[in-house]
């Protein structure tokens, strides 16, 4: 069966903030879109990244090359990936159906992208 990544953006300028309470109920909707997606055989867990100025791109110049090492994301975006999951569903259309019901699509927006099956 195809699997699909479901990429969950969301606002840059929301990412780190809230109260407990509206994290709680934030992981509460992904508990439970992870629970019906799970018990459907789509996905067996989600997972999330830490914010963005944790993150370090790199270049390297060439194979075995010089490394060029950058503190955070590579571009200035107004939108930052915050966690994935792997779908696995029939085709597109039932992919974008289960994106559909990710809570990072109410709040921001989910990229739903077919994955290469190099076993083939």
């Amino acid at each position: 069966m195809p699997k699909y990544a479901a990429l969950i953006y969301s606002p840059a300028e929301t990412e780190g903030t809230g109260t407990p309470e509206d994290w709680a109920r934030i992981m509460d909707e992904y508990n439970e879109f992870g629970a019906k997606a799970g018990e459907a055989g789509v996905v067996e867990g989600g997972e999330a990244l830490h914010d963005t100025p944790t993150a370090v791109t790199i270049h390297v110049d060439g194979k075995g090359g010089a490394i060029t090492r950058t503190d955070g994301p590579f571009a200035e975006t107004k939108e930052v990936l915050g966690g994935f999951y792997i779908l696995d569903c029939e085709d597109m259309d039932e992919a974008v159906s289960w994106a559909a019901q990710i809570p990072g699509a109410w709040h921001g927006k989910v990229e739903v992208r077919p994955l290469i099956d190099f076993s083939e």
